[in-house]
């Protein structure tokens, strides 16, 4: 067995995993899991540029994981950093940060390979599951971009668009520094917009309406189902692999975007750093559904981390 940790670092959220991994099965025995919000993609739409604070946010988790990575006796490690850095002027910066303190370079990796790395992670261990059929339709929803990904092994096509749940949050529902709570119609109408273009975009290269079976990754989605499965907390063991029908998703979108920010926050399921952007996220996994008929969403709560690992074995 290897010991290994892989670090996703988003536009929302940066994410640690460290795992024993079998070098010839690929199995991962989980050792620890840990999500922070630090919106590291703050502005960068507007902006181009990664934000003091955003980044101070995020070298204080750097720092974290860095002290659980050396207790934990690590032999390999991999850091990848996706959308909001991949579009920063200033992502050097970023990366002499991540260095100094974790002592890996950061790879700016493609939407594509981010795409593969979300696959494999979120598919390794669903065959066999009664009712999951390949070809599979993975949906990573970010904060910055969805990766779109069909395959049945592997990786058959994929595309990474820029409709992440901050991205669209910043662009469509801030008004005068703050975010509209809850949003007017025609702001909803606008973001459904930005998402129909992307959809459009990524079916010229992903064959979204040719899959068995669609599988929701990442925070939006897994947040969707913990309020559809109307848990009294955050369980991973629930949502993983739980399925969530499209009209319990539309509902719970409606209320979303209905609902104001105390209302949010209220939720039990809901961690801190998603209340503003939830709304967004939660449209983007419907509107997929919509557009490839999915009649149900298979949720996962492995993913490019898990994928990342395994890349070190």
């Amino acid at each position: 067995m290897t010991r290994v940790a892989a670090v996703d670092c988003g536009t929302n959220s940066i994410r640690l995993l460290v795992a024993d991994i079998d070098p010839v099965t690929g199995r991962l025995t989980d050792l620890e899991r840990r999500m922070t919000v630090v919106r590291l993609g703050q502005d960068v739409d507007r902006t181009g540029r990664l934000a003091p604070e955003a980044l101070e946010r995020t070298f204080a988790a750097c720092r974290e994981y860095a002290r659980i990575v050396g207790s934990l006796g690590v032999e390999r490690i991999r850091f990848v950093a996706t959308s909001a850095s991949r579009d920063a002027e200033n992502r050097d910066e970023f990366v002499r940060g991540v260095v100094d303190l974790l002592g890996v370079e950061p790879e700016v990796i493609s939407g594509d390979q981010e795409a593969e790395f979300s696959f494999t992670g979120a598919t390794r261990e669903l065959t066999g599951h009664p009712g999951i059929e390949r070809p599979y339709l993975v949906v990573d929803i970010g904060g910055g971009s969805t990766e779109f990904v069909v395959g049945e092994d592997t990786v058959q096509a994929a595309r990474s668009v820029d409709i992440g749940c901050v991205r669209l949050t910043e662009r469509h529902l801030v008004h005068g520094g703050e975010v509209t709570d809850p949003p007017a119609d025609q702001q909803i109408a606008a973001v459904r917009a930005d998402i129909d273009a992307a959809l459009d975009l990524a079916a010229k290269t992903v064959p979204l309406g040719g899959a068995r079976t669609l599988v929701g990754l990442a925070g939006s989605v897994t947040t969707v189902a913990g309020i559809a499965l109307d848990l009294p907390e955050y369980d991973p063991s629930a949502i993983h692999h739980s399925r969530i029908p499209v009209d319990t998703v539309r509902a719970v979108t409606e209320r979303l975007l209905r609902s104001t920010h105390a209302e949010r926050a209220a939720i039990p399921v809901m961690h801190p750093g998603r209340v503003d952007v939830i709304g967004t996220g939660a449209l983007v996994l419907l509107s997929v559904m919509e557009r490839t008929g999915a009649q149900e969403v298979v949720v996962s709560e492995h993913d490019i981390l898990d994928g990342i690992a395994r890349s070190l074995a």
